[in-house]
């Protein structure tokens, strides 16, 4: 059984007829960030938010209505802002430039590593996160931990 919301598109945006309510509207804020800096912090999110992530995605498996997990996804969202802040607060710089770096060079992570390892060490210092690349074949060290990254 398919069930269809109403609304209407106005200049490329869902705008819901029946309006926003409680239950529709989360009470969180808006993350804020750009591309850039959420690429910078894509591993960390994923470590760091993971339970919450999974939360939300096996909920999504449930049901194609996106009313059913607002909830869930509230509860990454924060968990993202707190992320974020513990970023600044701690790392702030150098996440700065890493994000900087991928935002002037078109997110080719490539040309970013060295600050992809300055970024890298003080979270895993400060906030004792940590980076998992999927897919790295076991045994073989994962980029952003190799001394010259773009050679064997």
């Amino acid at each position: 059984m398919t069930t269809h919301r109403e609304g209407t598109f106005v200049e490329g945006l869902w705008v819901e007829k029946a309006g926003l309510t409680p239950e529709t509207a989360p009470p969180v804020p808006e993350v804020g960030c750009t591309s850039a800096p959420l690429e910078s912090m894509a591993f960390f999110f994923a470590d760091y938010c993971k339970k919450y992530n999974d939360d939300y995605v096996l909920c999504k498996n449930e049901s194609q209505d996106p009313r059913h997990c607002l909830k869930e996804g509230r509860k990454v969202t924060r968990c993202a802002l707190d992320l974020i802040n513990k970023l600044k607060q701690n790392c702030d710089q150098q996440w700065t430039n890493h994000w900087e770096c991928l935002d002037m060079n078109n997110h080719q992570l490539f040309k970013c590593r060295k600050e992809e390892k300055e970024f890298n060490d003080c979270v895993f210092k400060r906030l004792g996160l940590t980076k998992v690349i999927p897919e790295t074949p076991e045994g073989q060290t994962s980029v952003h931990l190799k001394e010259k990254p773009l050679y064997k």
